[in-house]
């Protein structure tokens, strides 16, 4: 990495579709930043159609004259993805991207305004190749803020850094993520095949390859939810799918934490099966003993955060667990 009297250039890469609600405020916190060395952002837009690609045109073609000074014509520009997918937009945005370090985001997130300048130093400081922290979920609607407590809440994430913090070091994978441009060229950059999890199967080729991917918890960015249970259920299984055939590629980077949704899904399922025979008592136990365990983990989150919406956490860590089980046994991909 280069020294802090002469900074590396950055690139922040972000794959969009749809996303006029949520852009707007990515874009003004990527274009915020109190980076000291040169900084673009680049855009990916699958094909919008809702009104994103206008909103992303305004950016591009301020100028001097506009009443924000953050939207500068110089630091944004607009890649086209006819296909559509995640890691079809970000590579084509990291390879008009000029900087030496590439920072990814989503059209859902809010980087804070120090984000890229710690990333990069803390690059420089360990030598990893990727360096990430923690998904921050934030909602504004009382689903959203109970989906948040649910992806942050042990009953529902597991024991997953990215997702509820930890001490700094060493990772299988992180959230977003910022590259030096040499790791990325290294292992050729996010595999196009993968619609999903192809941030964590990235993380797996780094690894691979020598890299030390980084996981630091002051990196830590708002993200919005999906703003209902059955979009969170969309989510989760195409996230259990996916990870499937990642885990059928990469053979060692399954965990304990991946495995446990699918191994509940079949005794949630032997469970509900087993009332009409002979083992109900124990079936029956177990799918109590389940909920309990959820309706605990929403209470907590209601008490802790005193905002009654952290109830929604119940509903919407089971939706997490079932889809993302269901997905990963027959979810194809």
């Amino acid at each position: 990495m280069t020294s802090d009297t002469n900074p590396p250039s950055v690139s922040i890469v972000i794959p969009v579709r749809n996303e006029v609600d949520n852009l707007a405020r990515t874009i003004d916190a990527c274009l915020a930043q109190d980076y000291g060395g040169p900084l673009e952002v680049i855009v990916a837009d699958a094909m919008s159609d809702d009104g994103t690609r206008s909103l992303l045109e305004r950016y591009a073609d301020a100028d001097e004259s506009d009443p924000h000074p953050t939207l500068d014509r110089r630091r944004l520009r607009i890649v086209d993805n006819p296909g559509r997918s995640t890691p079809l937009g970000l590579n084509a945005a990291i390879r008009a991207a000029t900087g030496d370090v590439i920072v990814r985001c989503d059209g859902h997130a809010v980087l804070p305004p120090d984000y890229v300048s710690r990333a990069v130093a803390t690059l420089g400081a360990t030598g990893a190749g990727n360096v990430g922290g923690v998904q921050k979920a934030t909602g504004r609607t009382p689903v959203q803020r109970g989906i948040a407590r649910a992806m942050s809440n042990p009953v529902g994430v597991g024991d997953a850094r990215f997702h509820r913090g930890g001490a700094a070091g060493p990772v299988d994978t992180v959230y977003l993520g910022v590259f030096t441009r040499e790791a990325l060229d290294a292992v050729g950059g996010y595999d196009e095949a993968l619609e999903r999890n192809q941030d964590y199967e990235l993380n797996v080729r780094l690894r691979d390859a020598g890299f030390v991917v980084w996981f630091d918890p002051g990196l830590a960015v708002e993200y919005i939810p999906r703003g209902s249970l059955r979009g969170l259920w969309r989510q989760y299984y195409d996230y259990g799918a996916w990870k499937r055939r990642v885990i059928g590629m990469h053979p060692g980077s399954l965990r304990l934490r991946q495995a446990a949704p699918p191994a509940l899904v079949v005794v949630l399922a032997a469970s509900g099966l087993s009332l009409a025979t002979p083992l109900r008592p124990a079936g029956a136990v177990i799918l109590i003993a389940y909920g309990l365990l959820v309706g605990a983990a929403g209470i907590v989150e209601a008490v802790s955060t005193k905002d009654a919406a952290g109830l929604l956490a119940c509903p919407a860590i089971a939706v997490m667990h079932v889809a993302w089980g269901v997905g990963f046994i027959l979810g194809r991909t």
